[in-house]
């Protein structure tokens, strides 16, 4: 292995282990995927070297920082890459524009007898690599939208396809007004890298249509990139159909159900009172678009399923609240929605037609199809 690494793509393909030494600072506002935050320098320390810098020069900046992380500081990081490195093997190691700290980071671990490679240019390299094949993309593959009601399983259906790509999970936002989760939102920029990946990844496995989930602008504080945007705009559109009963039953299991499990793992010492807040201001960031007397009712039999629920462990009463939600709100504003873009639209159907509807009209899209099974 060599002491610089360029081959981004095969970073991307082999998801490649990458050890960011970066402050915690630069790595909250992006990093990459696989990669763990194991810094030479702390937020303060990195502060001090750069004022040393600005005031000083970069010799004395070095000198600073060697005398900052030195003795069993400069130990306890050093292990912390090694210990990295023994349960990944294939890692490599960055910082902003692979210098000076990647630099030094790669020195400490040879003298410790444990060679690494450092990405060539760092992580400004990598970034502009990322955004590069974001931009160009969508001149390699032809993508096809899944549209649906609210409710009707676009995102389970999104599982069972291979060539499908996630945007909701690589923004960890369910994309509505209901759809913030527990854990923080991606950042734009890590959902800008994520994506690239996610594109990059299937356009290698040969699939020359992508399946994605219909999404306005945003999804939740993550805007989509502009280019993706224009690729998106005259793709053709699949209608995924389902019950209302159906639908229903979707929603409660996710909104509900699940969504108190993940308050309950998430350590909440009240967890069920979390989750009611959670959903309470939903409900509140709506009430203008829905309206006084419909935001009254529909926060009366969001009640009713609490009460419900506190008396008898059932969830049986949230039913209500979901199909007022759904036929009051959701529905009218997606039917309107579609309809401006009617024309986009090539099919209507089930679970099942969809899926051999994609299958028979889209030659590779589906090519890893066998392993995809329906419930009856």
């Amino acid at each position: 292995m060599s002491e610089l690494y360029d081959d981004f793509k095969s970073i991307v393909l082999n998801n490649t282990p990458l050890i960011d030494v970066r402050a915690p600072i630069e790595f909250e506002k992006g990093a990459f995927l696989n990669s763990i935050n194991l810094p030479i320098m702390n937020d303060d320390e990195r502060h001090l070297v750069g004022i040393c810098y600005k005031n000083e020069g970069n010799a004395k900046a070095i000198e600073l920082g060697h005398k900052l992380v030195s003795g069993d500081i400069k130990e306890e990081r050093v292990q912390a890459w090694m210990d990295f490195m023994d349960a990944n093997p294939s890692s490599l190691l960055y910082c902003f524009r692979g210098g000076q700290r990647s630099k030094i980071s790669q020195k400490w671990l040879s003298d410790k007898g444990r060679e690494i490679s450092r990405l060539k240019g760092g992580y400004k390299a990598f970034r502009n690599y990322l955004l590069r094949e974001l931009e160009e993309s969508h001149n390699r593959f032809k993508p096809i939208i899944l549209g649906g009601r609210t409710g009707s399983g676009k995102t389970l259906q999104l599982k069972k396809m291979p060539n499908a790509i996630d945007l909701e999970a690589l923004a960890n936002h369910r994309g509505s007004s209901f759809g913030q989760k527990i854990t923080p939102q991606t950042s734009p920029i890590n959902f800008e890298n994520n994506l690239s990946y996610a594109l990059i990844q299937k356009i290698e496995e040969g699939f020359s249509h992508l399946l994605f989930e219909d999404e306005g602008k945003h999804i939740g504080n993550v805007f989509m990139p502009q280019s993706f945007i224009f690729a998106m705009a005259e793709a053709p559109l699949i209608i995924l159909e389902s019950t209302m009963e159906k639908r229903i039953d979707i929603t409660l299991d996710e909104y509900v159900i699940e969504a108190q499990k993940m308050y309950i793992a998430a350590g909440f010492k009240d967890a069920f009172r979390a989750w009611q807040q959670n959903i309470e201001s939903a409900m509140k960031r709506i009430e203008k678009r829905l309206g006084y007397e419909k935001y009254a009712i529909v926060c009366a039999l969001f009640k009713s399923g609490v009460d419900e629920q506190i008396k008898n462990g059932s969830y049986e009463k949230y039913k209500e609240w979901i199909e007022y939600l759904l036929g009051e709100y959701y529905d009218p504003m997606y039917d309107y929605q579609i309809q401006k873009r009617s024309k986009q639209v090539v099919f209507r159907g089930s679970e099942r037609e969809v899926y051999e509807y994609i299958l028979s009209s889209f030659s590779n899209a589906m090519k890893s199809s066998s392993h995809i099974g329906f419930a009856k």
